[in-house]
């Protein structure tokens, strides 16, 4: 009889314990971190290309979101840091961001190392959805979460100008992102299956919040701890990134006295394109290289 309410004690004793988990899961970090990555699945959708498309996605890529600066080996040697010449798109290893895990991938059209073989919406759900090629969670330092407010016709623009790059042979590995991070980042990725209308452009401001969005000034001009941005702390300054010379602090980017509140607007647009303030030049993780394509009227409205 003792024997018997023994194990009813323990059965009882394990049931708590496992709803004890059960909730403190739903409740805590949720369920997708163990489950996988919320992803939609793929269609056979293609973006026609025309000349519109290839303009205004050779416009985003090389200018607004300066795509390249992340998916090829940065040149140190020259100003603003640009991509390696003639390896624009192939891919880069993290190593020198202490992130030798972190690799983005040859987004040139090469078929065997790059987006060749790819479909139009396996790109299209990395960009604005974060999952990979291989169907797993992309890290968020590739920005989708703002490229899903990218609207499906900029979106259709970035796709056909990468198809038309000149296609580059890289066999790089796979991301390999540490525990927990690669355990945490399952939480990220949203699926996207309504439309994308194109941004507001009714006002400066609005114009402006999209390609702010666009660039993902935020991500880098936020001070963060332990990976998340510090709340009421949005452009004002202080992530550290990596330099050939040392580790640098982001800018304030603010109006506040100690942000860019005295910059006039001809100062702010040389910084934007030859980067530098007065005599002054800008550390070399601050991407003029890519923003100095950019057109005047967009970049006064940022």
């Amino acid at each position: 009889m003792a024997r018997r309410r023994w194990k009813k004690f323990l059965g009882v004793i394990l049931i708590a314990i496992a709803a004890i988990l059960i909730l403190g899961i739903t409740f805590s970090i949720g369920w997708r971190p163990i489950i996988g990555a919320k992803k939609r699945a793929l269609t056979d959708r293609k973006f026609e290309t025309t000349p519109a498309r290839f303009v205004r996605g050779k416009y985003l890529v090389d200018g607004v979101t300066g795509c390249f600066g992340c998916h090829t080996d940065t040149d140190w040697s020259k100003p603003g840091g640009p991509p390696v010449a003639g390896r624009e798109g192939s891919g880069r290893v993290w190593a020198d961001q202490n992130m030798p895990w972190l690799v983005a991938p040859n987004i040139t059209p090469d078929r065997e190392t790059g987006i060749g073989s790819w479909s139009d919406d396996t790109l299209a759900r990395g960009i604005r959805e974060g999952i990979g090629h291989d169907g797993r969670a992309l890290f968020a330092i590739m920005p989708y979460p703002n490229y899903s407010q990218m609207s499906d016709e900029d979106l259709a623009s970035v796709i056909v100008y990468l198809r038309s790059v000149p296609a580059v042979r890289n066999q790089l590995p796979s991301t390999r992102m540490p525990f927990p991070l690669s355990f945490f980042m399952k939480s990220m990725p949203q699926p996207l299956t309504a439309a994308v209308p194109p941004p507001d452009q009714s006002t400066p401001v609005a114009r402006g919040y999209y390609l702010v969005r666009m660039g993902a000034c935020e991500d880098c001009h936020t001070p963060r701890e332990k990976g998340q941005p510090l709340a009421g702390m949005n452009f004002a300054g202080g992530f550290i990134l990596k330099e050939p010379k040392g580790d640098v602090a982001s800018a304030n980017i603010t109006p506040a006295p100690s942000g860019i509140g005295y910059y006039s607007e001809e100062t702010f647009l040389l910084a934007m394109r030859i980067g530098k303030v007065g005599a002054r030049p800008l550390h070399a993780s601050m991407p003029w290289y890519f923003y100095g394509k950019m057109n005047d009227e967009d970049l006064k409205t940022i």
